[in-house]
């Protein structure tokens, strides 16, 4: 009897260029600069749209890499993988270990607004409580609700992720049709055209400038989850590419538009009531108190949605690497059989690490620090392209010196622009963790004479 064929189990191509560009918005969130707005506007001198704009270049270069890349490793999206194949299997798992640092830094980022932002709505109302007691009790209520839902299974669907889409997206539209009409009640037409939001005289400073992109970067992390969908696009060569560059050019010009409108609202931006939550106080102006406590409510939803995912995604990416024996695997590959083999343990660790790193951070250095390993892996993309599509092409294959040599270098000295203007206290936090991932790679691998243990990241996703 003739035995069957055996066919391979694949994943579908049914995704179109538009799935994947609502996908990257979905996780990027369309608010993305509005809780950078008081900060940002403090670092730049009032230049923030012009940051976002800069940025959005950088991120755009970027994005073209991780698309070229992701047509040569559809399966595994990830900068440590790219990074790893393109140049060095060591400097992939630094490029790993600095991954996990940001997977750390998400939840805390993210708890830390969303405490500000609860800590602003009921401050009022408990005036006899120190500011730093309220906001430590409303973080260990956070982390310590995020946490039970974690253990408990609950995670957020696609169908939530739409809704809070939907919701986000009509409030932003409201807040943006008010803000015009306000602007255009107090100045007219000219009102609404001005060119002070990106560039006044009295206060632009190149410093200020670079410094203020690379907290303004932030606004596109994310964009790079879209090359984890290659293997179900399809032609994944063009779509996946075109994509991640979309993302980013959506992101750059909704967030502009947003930060501008904002400005021309409330264009003395040296007197915001709260840095943190300054553009609660935009929408106030505009909107009165049902903007402003809509606007909170949205920034309240997407902290504490996002957090939820991001604290289960640290705690995945700790459990791949206790599965694969890069972490102690007793404790970080342990599954709960009571809690749906989920990783409990990793979900404690986590929920502490985020707790103190909300209580200690501040709200700018959590990003800045983000941003720290964000921008040396998006670096190290650039490099890997650069090497695997221009130095390594074999004499068949013509080189493209636009597509295959200048623009990944281009997108390198961006992100290098960017990484070398990161503030000295996230360069000491993110430095003294790369130099840990460093002497921790050399003891495991005998001195780098053996390749690093990979971790594989395809079901992290």
């Amino acid at each position: 009897m003739q035995s069957l064929p055996t066919t391979v189990p694949r994943l579908r191509r049914v995704l179109s260029l538009w799935d994947l560009i609502f996908y990257g918005i979905v996780l990027i969130q369309p608010i993305a600069a509005v809780p950078i707005f008081g900060l940002g506007q403090k670092l730049s001198d009032g230049h923030l749209v012009t940051t976002i704009l800069i940025a959005m270049i950088a991120m755009m270069l970027t994005a073209f890499s991780y698309g070229r890349m992701a047509s040569l490793y559809p399966s595994a999206g990830s900068a440590y993988t790219y990074v790893g194949r393109g140049l060095n299997a060591h400097l992939g798992f630094l490029t790993g270990w600095l991954t996990l640092l940001d997977y750390l830094l998400i939840p805390v980022t993210l708890f830390i607004f969303g405490s500000l932002t609860i800590q602003r709505l009921v401050a009022p109302f408990l005036p006899q409580l120190p500011t730093r007691v309220l906001y430590a009790f409303i973080a260990a209520i956070i982390t310590g609700a995020i946490t039970a839902l974690n253990i408990r299974g609950i995670q957020s669907t696609a169908r939530a992720n739409v809704v809070l889409l939907f919701i986000t997206c009509t409030v932003i539209g409201i807040f943006m049709v008010l803000a015009i009409c306000y602007i255009f009640r107090l100045q007219g037409w000219h009102g609404l055209f001005s060119s002070t939001p990106f560039y006044d005289d009295r206060t632009f400073r190149f410093r200020s400038i670079a410094t203020a992109t690379s907290f303004a970067a932030v606004t596109y992390i994310g964009f790079d989850s879209v090359t984890t969908l290659a293997e179900e696009v399809h032609n994944p060569k063009r779509n996946v590419l075109l994509a991640t560059v979309s993302v980013c050019l959506i992101t750059g010009i909704f967030s502009s538009l947003q930060i501008y409108l904002g400005q021309l609202v409330w264009p003395n931006w040296q007197i915001f009531p709260n840095l943190e939550t300054a553009f609660m106080d935009v929408t106030r102006r505009v909107g009165g108190p049902i903007l402003f406590g809509a606007m909170a409510f949205i920034l309240i939803l997407s902290s504490l949605g996002s957090g939820l995912n991001g604290q289960v995604g640290a705690a995945r990416l700790l459990y791949g690497m206790g599965r694969d024996n890069v972490l102690p695997k007793r404790v970080f590959a342990y599954l709960d059989p009571n809690k749906k083999n989920s990783p409990t343990y990793n979900i404690y660790i986590v929920a502490v690490v985020a707790f103190l790193g909300t209580i200690a951070f501040s709200y700018e250095l959590s990003l800045e620090c983000l941003n720290f390993g964000a921008f040396l892996g998006f670096m190290g993309v650039n490099l890997a392209t650069f090497r695997q599509f221009y130095l390594q092409r074999s004499g068949e294959e013509r080189r493209k010196l636009i597509g295959d040599g200048v623009l990944p270098i281009a997108g390198f000295l961006f992100c290098l622009i960017i990484w070398l203007s990161l503030p000295l206290p996230a360069k000491i936090v993110g430095g003294s963790w790369l130099l840990i991932g460093l002497v921790y790679d050399a003891i495991q691998t005998s001195g780098f004479r053996k390749p690093p243990t990979t971790v594989d990241l395809s079901d992290l996703d």
